[in-house]
């Protein structure tokens, strides 16, 4: 029996980079398809997870390369409605160190355009038993917020998972509303939270320990990874699991990265990884995310689930571009070396 599709829901991006120093006598700029939910499909196909992508692209050559380019790479694309001028754009320096080196370029795009009772949801959802979005989507502009709602609602319906990646962009967030008051009615929908404790603060207003980088332990901060997904989990019923990510900056470009998985009323921690390089960070956590989604929708162990995810996140620093090339066999690897 052909198995259900994963349908990750967010906006297409050309992302361009300037190119490494050795590159530049040929060519002085990259481009990349990019995106949070699509660099989750991408990761998703690449583990053999049958996953469609839905979005909004204005009818034209560019637009067609970049679908083929979904294709090419495993990616159902025969939802994505054609219509609007333009594709969202970012300009994103290279490298390791990527904090405010960022400019986005989306407002008139094709998708921000997206208005309620547009999309044929019943369609798109037909052979969907997961549905995947990101807090990017949402931080956009109003009509974004109820598109969502509508999606969120007609997928409820149908009983259909429903995953959020509460990644906060605060340079998104510019229409006037205030992100904890937008992703309070989103997140009710949601069986699958991602974040860490602190985006869990900003878009769900979960308390933080504002001390908590003065207790300087790795214990702390998986004691509060907990706390924070009971809380989730108390105030939005309808979730059963919540992940949490560690990401920590060092000297001389060294970084540590470890994360927690709570389901079931138990929280399961990962290893925890080092490395003094680092590629590009760009889709990292959306590679953790695709590392989510994959081991719960194969209904793996907990443990081998925030493992897999993990190490696919981690292997994701080490590749340029925003989407990862690794396989199952790669990742596993990664699992296996520490």
């Amino acid at each position: 029996m052909r198995k259900k599709k994963v349908l990750s829901f967010g906006e297409l991006l050309l992302r361009i980079s300037p190119a490494p120093k050795e590159q530049t006598d040929k060519q002085s700029m990259l481009v990349y398809v990019g995106g949070a939910e699509a660099n989750v499909a991408t990761a998703l196909a690449g583990w053999d997870v049958p996953v469609k992508y839905f979005t909004v692209l204005p009818d034209n050559f560019m637009s067609k390369h970049m679908l083929h380019y979904l294709e090419y790479k495993g990616i159902y694309t025969s939802s994505i409605l054609l219509q609007g001028d333009r594709v969202g754009l970012y300009y994103l320096e290279r490298g390791a160190d990527l904090k405010g080196q960022m400019v986005y370029d989306r407002d008139r795009s094709a998708f921000s355009e997206l208005t309620t009772g547009t999309v044929d949801w019943d369609r798109v959802l037909h052979d969907v038993s997961w549905f995947n979005f990101s807090a990017i989507t949402p931080a956009l502009n109003q009509n974004l917020v109820d598109v969502c709602k509508e999606a969120l609602d007609a997928a409820s319906q149908k009983g259909i998972t429903i995953s959020v990646d509460l990644n906060y962009r605060s340079r998104l967030w510019k229409y006037g509303k205030q992100p904890i008051d937008v992703m309070t009615e989103l997140v009710p929908y949601c069986d699958v939270i991602m974040g860490n404790i602190w985006s869990a603060n900003t878009l769900l207003g979960i308390p933080v320990d504002e001390h908590i980088h003065d207790k300087k332990t790795k214990q702390a901060y998986l004691d509060h990874s907990k706390f924070t997904s009971e809380e989730i989990i108390k105030r939005y019923p309808k979730c059963h699991t919540v992940a949490n990510t560690f990401r920590f900056d060092g000297a001389a470009n060294h970084l540590l990265y470890y994360t927690s998985l709570f389901t079931e009323g138990k929280q399961f921690n990962s290893a925890e990884f080092t490395t003094k390089g680092v590629v590009d960070r760009s889709g990292s956590g959306d590679c953790f995310m695709a590392g989510l989604i994959y081991g719960l929708y194969n209904q793996h162990a907990p443990q081998d689930i925030i493992e897999y995810a993990t190490a696919a996140a981690f292997g994701k620093l080490q590749e340029f571009g925003d989407a990862t090339g690794q396989d199952e066999l790669t990742v596993s690897k990664v699992v296996e070396s520490v």
